[in-house]
């Protein structure tokens, strides 16, 4: 394999072994647990000069924290996102400032785009030609595109909930489309009996290849360096499967070992109420969640009833010192539409939840007044228009 100097394998989050990612692909070979890389941070030659001199373009401007170098990634390009300055969201929370990451302007419009760069590439790695995943839909949408960067073949396995945009873009790129009845879990059934019956498949599954959460941590590495290493006080983050949220911990924590910064963002998971089994077992001090039997949430790109990773995502949220917000989807859609009508950004139906729940959070008083708050917008509004717009004309607009 093609791997940049520090990275040094590939460490169970459960047992703790080490393995080689030339041959464990996938979860532990030992126990079935999730495997996260692995860096001699010894080995890292990164430092603000070094960064400052690179053009602001590309996630892989971060390659040293990355498992493969610049040269071999499949890549359009994505990240390098802007971080936008929301005065008049600033004022309503009674915070120093509020910042929207845009995620929105990635290749395929979402944040999707940063786990499927590294994840992609682990596949050309190793000389898959055809790569699966069942997805809510933008993942799905990001997975056929690189893949058909990458000349391989891609099956996305789609609930037939996920948007209309996610499910012509998939075709589009060329890739095989399975629509299934329901909701992501009946799309993971289908997409768990078509891969046992495809043994050269490579998935592409959250946590299940290494990468996906790999590549999402480049968020918080440009959100420190856009704000000249000033570490934020907190993050929102729109939360399902908690791949971004656990990314961007990894990332922060690796900023402060390597003395790139002092300290760790507080991180918040923000739910819909109608599917939160994060914010439950937050509250109820668990260290893993309790799946919600019947999840009941328009928005359908966090309406994960049962996170796997969910015991890394609480964790994260402990160490930082952060927290856990659940709010109704009203109250969603309503703050998409504000951020829209007061700042111009187009935040996705989905994403917004990052929004209502900074709001909720501040009515709480978990924000000092002097602070620094950073939502992700991990998707572009355009995807979700007709919810946008369908609540707008609900309300008589």
């Amino acid at each position: 394999m093609d791997t940049t100097e520090a990275f040094v394998g590939l460490d169970c989050v459960d047992c703790g072994e080490r393995h080689d990612a030339a041959t464990a692909t996938h979860r532990c070979p030992d126990c079935g647990g999730i495997l996260d890389p692995a860096y001699d941070y010894d080995a890292v030659d990164i430092d603000r000069a070094t960064l400052a001199e690179r053009p602001f373009e590309t996630m892989w401007r971060y390659h040293e924290l990355l498992p493969f170098p610049r040269d071999a990634a499949v890549s359009m390009d994505e990240g390098a996102t802007q971080l936008v300055d929301c005065p008049t969201l600033a004022d309503e929370l009674g915070v120093g400032r509020v910042l929207i990451k845009d995620e929105g302007r990635n290749p395929t419009g979402t944040f999707k785009d940063r786990g499927q760069t590294v994840a992609v590439t682990a596949a050309v790695q190793h000389g898959a030609d055809e790569v699966a995943l069942a997805s809510a839909g933008n993942a799905g949408q990001a997975a056929s595109a690189y893949a058909a960067r990458a000349g391989l073949d891609s099956n996305v396995f789609l609930p037939s909930r996920a948007g209309f945009t996610n499910k012509a873009m998939v075709n589009v790129h060329g890739g095989e489309m399975t629509v299934v009845g329901g909701r992501i879990g009946d799309a993971g059934a289908a997409y768990e009996d078509a891969l046992a019956e495809h043994d050269d498949w490579y998935p592409l599954q959250t946590f299940v290849t290494p990468y996906r959460h790999e590549g999402k941590k480049t968020m918080l590495y440009e959100i420190v360096e856009q704000e000249d290493w000033e570490v934020p006080d907190a993050v929102v983050y729109p939360t399902g499967g908690g791949v971004g949220l656990v990314g961007m911990h990894k990332a922060a924590t690796e900023l402060r070992d390597l003395g790139l910064t002092d300290d760790l963002p507080a991180m918040y998971a923000a739910q819909a109420s109608g599917c939160a089994p994060i914010v439950e077992a937050f509250e109820a001090g668990r260290e893993r969640h309790e799946p919600v039997e019947t999840p009941d949430t328009i928005c359908g790109g966090i309406e994960i009833p049962d996170p796997g990773a969910s015991p890394l995502i609480l964790e994260a949220l402990r160490e930082s010192d952060g927290g856990a917000v659940a709010t109704d989807d009203d109250e969603i859609l309503a703050s998409a539409i504000t951020v829209a009508q007061e700042e111009g950004i187009e935040m996705g139906a989905t994403c917004a939840a990052a929004a209502s729940g900074a709001m909720e959070l501040a009515e709480q008083g978990e924000f000092g007044p002097n602070a620094t708050v950073v939502l992700l917008n991990t998707g572009a509004g355009n995807k979700d228009d007709d919810i946008l717009r369908s609540h707008l004309m609900g309300q008589g607009v």
